[in-house]
């Protein structure tokens, strides 16, 4: 949570990363609390240029938040990210990794593309907001 409003400000200056209520600083200390160890973030010279975000259901791992800043892009810092982030959840049991990109994130899906990750056309994900509307 320390690195909370360091995070805030990269996925704020970033196309393709959505912002949720649920990203308050609230629901973003209960996903850390329920996943610990899973998420992380890249700075150089004090300033958070790369996060990321796991956590798990028992069987699946989901990645969100992998975000890196326009400056740093290629240099890598998003592959070690992930690398990492699978090894933690691998720690913890977890072998298979779902991610979802906005259907507008053409930078995201060539990413995932790129590190070998399968685009599924076999599901489609169907979501329901409990006590009311949350931002979309």
């Amino acid at each position: 949570m320390d690195d909370y409003d360091g995070a805030l400000n990269l996925w704020m200056e970033l196309e393709g990363v959505r912002l949720r209520d649920a990203d308050s600083p609230e629901g973003i200390a209960r996903y850390l609390e329920r996943n610990p160890g899973l998420s992380l973030v890249a700075e150089l010279d004090g300033v958070i240029v790369g996060t990321i975000m796991a956590g798990h259901d028992g069987k699946r791992g989901y990645i969100q938040h992998l975000a890196v800043s326009q400056s740093q892009r290629r240099a890598g810092i998003a592959s070690a990210l992930v690398e990492r982030c699978l090894a933690a959840l691998a720690r913890v049991g977890i072998l298979k990794s779902h991610v979802m990109i906005l259907n507008t994130n053409e930078v995201g899906k060539r990413f995932w593309a790129e590190m070998g990750w399968q685009q599924r056309d076999d599901v489609e994900l169907y979501s329901f907001i409990n006590g009311g509307a949350e931002n979309t």
